[in-house]
């Protein structure tokens, strides 16, 4: 009986301290993942997008990492508005010529224009101005559209699943061509 017992006592030490030998730890716990749920969507990316570009020309790309697109943002409003302030510039110069021709003092820098040629030059000077500040003005908008359109259309998945391509059939009946496209998508 005393065997027992040893034996028994000798078990429930040995057996008790193995169990403290691993702490447990939560990273060792393991989680399932959601695979319905996709954290890629964002609803308010694109109106994001086109705030910051909004605020700043070129931010809004630089927001969707397009950043090959951001000279072409400031190059377009930056032309638009260099050609805007050089023909006000001009037609200020054609206008007070034209004024200080009707006061009695021409300006000697423009005394071989006609009169009619001043007024035809700040015609043509005032249209180009209005035209270059309204150009500046689309390509502004252009940039927000543009900024909130790739921040929609990057989240769209595309996959090798989905594919057009053009296809050329010859029609044996008519002896013509056939060009159509075909849109295939394999699940």
């Amino acid at each position: 009986m005393n065997k027992i017992i040893s034996i028994g006592l000798l078990l429930f030490l040995f057996g008790n301290a193995s169990l403290f030998a691993q702490a447990k730890t939560d990273d060792a716990v393991l989680k399932p993942k959601d695979t319905i749920k996709s954290d890629k969507y964002d609803p308010l990316t694109p109106a994001k997008a086109a705030f910051y570009s909004a605020i700043l020309p070129g931010l809004g790309q630089a927001y969707n990492k397009k950043y090959w697109k951001i000279p072409i943002v400031y190059g377009a409003i930056g032309t638009s508005v260099y050609l805007y302030i050089d023909n006000t510039k001009l037609y200020n110069q054609y206008r007070e010529a034209y004024k200080s021709r009707l006061a009695g003092n021409p300006d000697p820098y423009y005394a071989n224009q006609t009169d009619t040629q001043l007024i035809s030059a700040q015609n043509f000077y005032k249209r180009n101005a209005s035209l270059s500040a309204l150009f500046a003005l689309g390509f502004y908008v252009l940039n927000i559209i543009d900024a909130n359109v790739d921040a929609a259309l990057i989240q769209f998945n595309v996959s090798e699943n989905l594919s057009l391509r053009p296809e050329f059939n010859p029609n044996t009946v008519t002896l013509k061509s056939n060009l159509g496209l075909t849109l295939n998508y394999r699940f």
